[in-house]
């Protein structure tokens, strides 16, 4: 031991100061790539030095083969037109043709003094083996796209500090038939894998299964000891508020210590939370893991993380480390807390599972949630953005669909920040698992059900992940799988073992519609329903109590569609009740879905552009409707819903608040005004004026003001009035049916909703559009000309305050789109978030937008452009 320790005096003076800091590298740059085909060498050969490699390729890591070949423009872009059709799909062309050789050359010293190089592979599909310097790393195949590993590759580096590692990376087996069904065949399942690759009605295939070293790959350096998997339970007990002072909590900590060397180490654990520091002795025999868990500690007065809607989401840095003899840090991690407990219950007026988030209940308004990006092109700055949307559409959840993965860790960080609760699916799903009879799949379903073939390597592949995301306080519920509980051995070991090990303080629910979720006591099939409906549906169609999947349409306007469509085929759908829809092949391809009748009541549609237009019109309404509907029947009907679904990873024309490319349509905007905290609304079914609460304070001393439009401006105030509501809670005060449908006979009729404090200061406001007693809307044909006026202000950075005034008394300035604009191509700028959009201005009266962006290095000063339904496009620069 005295050896060590001297070698270690030796070491660097600063290594403990700047570890953090230093102690881990990302192998992000610099590999090249060949496929096996054209390499008759062994890895032992390839893995040296010398071996040339001026005729591979430049690869893509993170990433799949397809990203590297499109990167190096060999297939077309696969998101846009029918390029897809035209890749060669493994399924035909067999494995070999996607198994490819990864290569990176790296500079890194022999270590010295005791200090240990780890090498960690956060994600490899499908099968791997893995050499550095001549030799093999694993002593056998790796398989598994969920299982991380970690090599100590000290005794493998070269003297001279010049290194390669090459990673020979093999597809799932098998592949899958791409057929048109869900998951293709369904026999990609059989793998440890993602199985929306070989199709859905969302996506087409993916045609090299998403092959490739896929997540980070990183070194690490630390000395004789390194921190593994630290765990961080937060107990909060009773029932809290947001504001005032809070009672203690308890925290508990944990982590495992590994010890590769040959000798005894002493030290200390610590760890430092809040301004407190926590120690703990420890000796580790040589070669060995110990479990080490600290006393519990008491934090005093802490801030509490809230979801999204309800409270704050504070953080707080933890930092671990340990120190040999007391005094040199070997090791340290970082993890970022949110002290939160969560509790689940059954609703007993509504039979289904009511979460809680430290003592509240919380009305789940909630999204399903794919994946980021298809090809798994992934980055922190597009898990920001997203989740940042979903925050924007004041939800509270995001559901991890169980047909894609275990989302990576800088997904929870951005829900960590945005109070995003995660309903994470374990990777199964009732397409391919076998719920149901399908002549798409090759095999039964008694077969299917004991997908995949290995649920060894399932349960130690589930357990890694669990340890890896399992700090985060938006994780809130674990779920077997999509529409289908794994199988019963899985199934069990999850439930009766590994999580109450590894976890222990989420719900679980054994597939994603279970009775213990959402009991089904009116006869419906299942989730849904997934098209266009009724608004009045929304509102009185009794479905799931804690509905997993109901959702709507998505295309994107004009603009988002020239992204990904070929000017040929930006033809607008038509439809007849008689002969159904004629749609383009491209729309075909990418999974429209109609828009049926919906479309008709707004005028005939005269090109592309105007079907835009009036599908955002649709998409506005048919969200507002939905969210609302479930909000008006909160703890009656609804413990929560989940939409289905508010984002796409691929170029697709259904279910989505937004495009690929991060462009919002008007679903987000009907959504976000649809699920405000404190929210006034109308019943279109027997016109009751609503005000849902989904905050934990009694609002009182509102002014509740009702006023219906003719098309022309001409206003008739209906109520004005003082209200109050309690918390958590949705309430009903008076009907306006009568009025409003005797308004909107002719040429329709507006109803404008306002919900404002005794300072005059709106605190909800909502516009409704009726057609008329035929079902058209005429008044909104018929809308005149509106010329507002437009000023855009930078007030920051990366912040424009937009003022758009409509000072015609006559006419409503109706539904504009905002856009930050290039200002040489007036393209616009993504992402960009809105604080509000689609946006109506009433006669006489003005309406403030903020809109936030990030500014890109030698980026000209943007501009705002603005155009409406009655409003000709206005394009201005911004003042100082």
């Amino acid at each position: 031991m005295k050896t060590i320790l001297q070698l270690l005096a030796c070491y660097l003076a600063l290594w403990g100061q700047s570890l953090q800091a230093q102690n881990k590298t990302e192998l992000n740059q610099g590999w090249k790539c060949s496929p096996v085909s054209a390499i008759k060498e062994k890895g032992t050969d390839i893995s040296v030095p010398s071996y040339s490699l001026d005729k591979w390729m430049p690869a893509t890591v993170p990433g799949t083969v397809l990203t590297t070949l499109l990167n190096n423009k060999k297939v077309p872009d696969p998101f846009y037109g029918m390029n897809n059709k035209n890749i060669p799909d493994i399924y035909q062309t067999g494995r070999e043709h996607y198994t490819y050789w990864f290569v990176k050359d790296f500079n890194e010293k022999y270590p010295e003094n005791g200090q240990q190089i780890w090498l960690h592979f956060r994600g490899v599909n499908y099968g791997c083996d893995i050499y550095l310097n001549g030799h093999k790393l694993n002593s056998q195949t790796h398989y598994g796209m969920f299982l991380r590993q970690t090599y100590n590759i000290t005794t493998f580096l070269r003297k001279d500090g010049h290194n390669r590692l090459a990673v020979l990376v093999w597809p799932p087996d098998p592949v899958g038939n791409p057929n048109g069904g869900q998951g293709g065949d369904g026999t990609i399942a059989r793998n440890n894998t993602h199985q929306y690759v070989a199709g859905w009605d969302w996506i087409q295939p993916i045609r090299d299964r998403n092959t490739g070293i896929w997540d980070k790959v990183t070194l690490q350096k630390t000395l004789a000891v390194k921190i593994k998997d630290p765990h961080v339970i937060t107990l909060v007990p009773g029932i809290r508020n947001p504001i005032g002072p809070q009672d203690p909590v308890l925290i508990k900590v944990s982590a495992t210590l590994e010890n590769p060397t040959s000798s005894t180490v002493d030290g200390i654990l610590q760890y430092t939370l809040a301004d407190q520091k926590i120690s703990k002795k420890v000796r580790l025999s040589p070669h060995s893991n110990l479990w080490i868990n600290f006393d519990d500690l008491t934090l005093k007065s802490p801030k509490l993380w809230w979801p999204n809607g309800y409270g704050p989401q504070n953080l707080y840095p933890l930092q671990l480390k340990f120190l040999i003899n007391g005094t040199i840090v070997s090791d340290a991690e970082n993890v970022t807390v949110g002290i939160r407990e969560i509790q689940a219950t059954t609703n007993p007026e509504t039979h289904s599972k009511q979460i809680a988030v430290n003592g509240q209940k919380i009305f789940i308004k909630g999204g399903n949630w794919i994946i980021s990006d298809a090809m798994l092109r992934l980055s922190d700055e597009r898990y920001d953005a997203e989740v940042r949307f979903h925050r924007d559409m004041n939800l509270n959840l995001i559901r991890v669909w169980g047909g894609a993965l275990i989302e990576r860790p800088e997904f929870y960080a951005a829900c960590d920040k945005y109070g995003l609760l995660v309903f994470q699916d374990f990777g199964f799903s009732g397409d391919c698992n076998g719920r149901w009879t399908d002549p798409k799949k090759l095999e039964d379903q008694w077969t299917r059900r004991t997908y995949p073939g290995d649920h060894a390597l399932f349960l130690e592949s589930a357990s890694d992940q669990i340890k890896m995301i399992r700090n985060h306080p938006s994780l809130a519920i674990w779920c077997g799988g999509n529409e289908i509980a794994p199988p019963a051995d899985i199934l069990h070991a999850l439930k009766d073992s590994i999580l109450p090990k590894l976890d222990g303080t989420r719900w679980f629910v054994n597939y994603s519609n279970a009775d213990d979720m959402s009991l089904n006591t009116i006869g419906d099939n299942g989730d849904g329903p997934y098209g266009v409906q009724q608004i009045n549906t929304f509102w009185g169609h009794r479905t799931w109590p804690f509905n997993s999947e109901i959702g709507s349409v998505g295309v994107g306007d004009y603009e988002s569609l020239t992204r990904f469509m070929p000017k040929e085929n930006l033809i607008a759908p038509e439809f007849s009740p008689e002969t159904g829809h004629k749609v383009d092949s491209v729309w075909q391809y990418h999974r429209y879905i109609g828009y049926d009748a919906s479309i008709a009541p707004y005028g005939n549609v005269k090109d592309i552009k105007d079907f835009c237009m009036k599908a955002q019109l649709v998409n506005y309404d048919q969200y507002r409707a939905l969210i609302e509907g479930f909000s008006s029947h909160m703890w009656e009907w609804y413990t929560g819903v989940m939409i289905w679904k508010t984002q796409n990873p691929w170029t697709a024309l259904r279910g989505q608040m937004y495009d690929y490319y991060l462009d919002p349509n008007a679903c987000l905007y009907g959504l976000r005004k649809g699920s405000e905290p404190l929210h006034v609304m109308y019943n279109p079914i027997d016109g009751m004026v609503m005000i849902a609460n989904n905050t934990f304070e009694a609002k009182q001393d509102l002014m509740l003001i009702a006023k219906a439009y003719d098309s022309t401006g001409k206003d008739t105030l209906i109520s004005q009035m003082i209200v109050e509501i309690g918390p958590s809670m949705c309430k009903k005060y008076y009907s306006t049916k009568k009025l409003i449908d005797q308004m909107a006979k002719d040429k329709g009729a507006f109803l404008s909703l306002r919900l404002l404090n005794m300072k005059k200061e709106v605190l909800s406001e909502n516009l409704y559009w009726f057609a008329n007693e035929q079902g058209q809307y005429s008044g909104i044909q018929q809308l005149h000309p509106a010329k507002i006026e437009l000023e855009a202000k930078q007030i920051g950075k990366d912040k424009i305050e937009v003022v758009l005034s409509n000072p015609d008394k006559r006419s409503f300035a109706f539904f504009n789109r905002i856009s930050l604009v290039n200002p040489q191509t007036h393209e616009r700028i993504l992402p960009a978030f809105y604080s509000d959009n689609y946006v109506t201005i009433l006669p006489g009266e003005q309406k403030k937008v903020i809109v936030e962006y990030c500014p890109q290095d030698n980026q000209n000063t943007p501009e705002i452009s603005v155009s409406g339904w009655n409003v000709n496009e206005m394009i201005v620069p911004l003042s100082k």
